[in-house]
């Protein structure tokens, strides 16, 4: 980042509501925007600002920090704290960026900030030049592929069935998934799957965790679905 991350603190515990604005102090990358005693007034008082990002307890008086979030700008990333684990789950239901279970270690909250950091990083990023190509040896030749064309790679044991935009049969070549992801700029492509990679650039349209590609749907993986909400997130207006 070439600027601190502007960071609100939401807590109706004076001694806790502490505790996050001191971790904010000694937190290179952050600046703190403001600490309030309940989330409608953090709301009233952020109502004409975009904080990157947001440390909020979840069970509050009047209006509870999941609740908060729903309402919060959408740019502004989530980490909830609070004393009670069965909110984890609803936590990630909102894309929080992270869940600190209370007491707060200050080395859970950097490492929270720091994925917040991350993220708002990757957002700002310029979109990745379109243009380039690779070579892939199919049917014992050398056949080159524009990046552009390409939608998504499948994984099939020992060898990838590329699947491009401008024909209806995929390319296959010999050689593993791993193998063409290291080949990939991770700019315009991502793995979502142990056996899918995908262009960033081709995703059209996300239904129940899998990405539709005319007839054919694209899996998201377990261990790839916070990576690629990420993105997803990143994209919103």
């Amino acid at each position: 980042m070439t600027r601190p991350l502007t960071c609100i603190v939401i807590d109706d515990e004076p001694l806790a509501l502490e505790l996050l604005a001191d971790y904010v102090a000694r937190t290179p990358f952050l600046t703190l925007a403001g600490k309030y005693p309940n989330a409608v007034q953090a709301l009233a008082a952020t109502a004409g600002s975009k904080p990157d990002l947001a440390f909020v307890d979840i069970q509050m008086p009047e209006m509870d920090g999941l609740e908060f979030s729903r309402l919060a700008d959408r740019h502004t990333k989530i980490v909830f704290t609070t004393a009670f684990d069965q909110y984890a789950i609803d936590g990630y239901k909102v894309n929080a960026v992270g869940y600190l279970l209370k007491p707060v270690s200050y080395a859970d909250f950097l490492a929270a900030a720091t994925k917040a950091r991350d993220l708002c990083d990757e957002a700002a990023q310029p979109a990745a030049p379109s243009g380039g190509s690779i070579f892939v040896k199919s049917d014992y030749k050398l056949q080159r592929i524009d990046l552009d064309d390409i939608t998504y790679i499948e994984g099939l044991k020992d060898y990838v069935r590329i699947h491009l935009a401008s024909q209806t049969r995929p390319v296959t070549s010999l050689m593993s998934l791993k193998s063409m992801e290291d080949t990939l700029p991770p700019s315009r492509f991502m793995r979502v799957h142990r056996s899918f990679i995908v262009n960033k650039d081709s995703i059209r349209t996300v239904e129940r965790g899998r990405i539709i590609y005319g007839k054919e749907a694209v899996p998201v993986g377990d261990n790839y679905k916070q990576a690629f909400q990420d993105f997803i997130d990143s994209c919103k207006a």
